[in-house]
């Protein structure tokens, strides 16, 4: 199925739902998901496997807990790498690169009428998804092919914590005429791990020594004793 038609202006619905189903479930999102239900229906560049996903996770967020929603929110999105919406993350870390990719992408963003509010990343998926759905369709998907990459390994990192939201990076992938390939994942560093403070000294240990809670090694160093008479005498020590 060609996604990206001559009509695929229609696209733009798409997208500003999958952006908005990428955003913090709070409440004025769950009272906006009659609205996004049918604005996705409205246009068929989804597959109907797809769009039944989507809807799945629309009733999720629709009914329950709200804390819980919130709560799983937070606990994929902003810990660990993995699954981070901050598309930079998994392409720059934490390298001197990210700050000017950060410059470019905003100033792209800027010579198309769209300028970011106080706070808002250029890299965060959402708001690369509210940019995206204002390209003509050429761009739009080779804009969305670049980032397919980061796409498939998001999509089977939630995927392995058995997460709907893996649908609507599902239906990213569908967008950007690719298909989600297997990707081996480094295991997210735990966060308390992340943030331990290193032990001070680590009981003096160094390259082949024992722990704090074992015993230290002392080694004697023989020295020339009439090498030390004179030092021991200058400081009026009687040997």
């Amino acid at each position: 199925m060609a996604l990206f038609s001559s009509n695929i202006t229609g696209a733009a619905r798409s997208l500003r739902v999958l952006a908005r189903l990428l955003s913090y479930p709070d409440g004025q999102l769950r009272a906006d998901l009659a609205d996004m239900h049918a604005a996705l229906q409205s246009e068929h560049v989804l597959s109907a496997a797809r769009r039944a996903e989507l809807t799945a996770l629309m009733n999720t967020l629709a009914h329950g807990d709200s804390l819980a929603h919130e709560a799983e929110y937070v606990d994929l999105f902003d810990r660990g790498r993995a699954t981070a919406l901050h598309l930079f993350e998994h392409v720059h870390g934490d390298s001197r690169d990210r700050g000017p990719a950060m410059i470019d992408l905003a100033q792209t963003y800027e010579k198309a009428g769209l300028f970011l509010a106080e706070g808002e990343l250029p890299d965060y998926l959402p708001v690369v998804l509210e940019f995206v759905s204002t390209q003509p369709p050429a761009e739009a998907r080779a804009f969305l092919g670049e980032m397919a990459h980061i796409f498939n390994a998001i999509f089977h990192a939630l995927q392995q914590r058995n997460s709907a939201y893996a649908s609507v990076l599902g239906a990213l992938l569908e967008l950007s005429g690719e298909k989600a390939h297997p990707v081996k994942l480094i295991p997210d560093e735990p966060l308390d791990s992340a943030w331990e403070e290193p032990v001070v000294f680590d009981g003096c240990s160094v390259k082949g020594q024992s722990k704090p809670d074992q015993t230290q090694p002392i080694h004697f160093v023989k020295t020339d004793a009439a090498s030390r008479k004179p030092a021991a005498a200058s400081a009026g020590v009687t040997p």
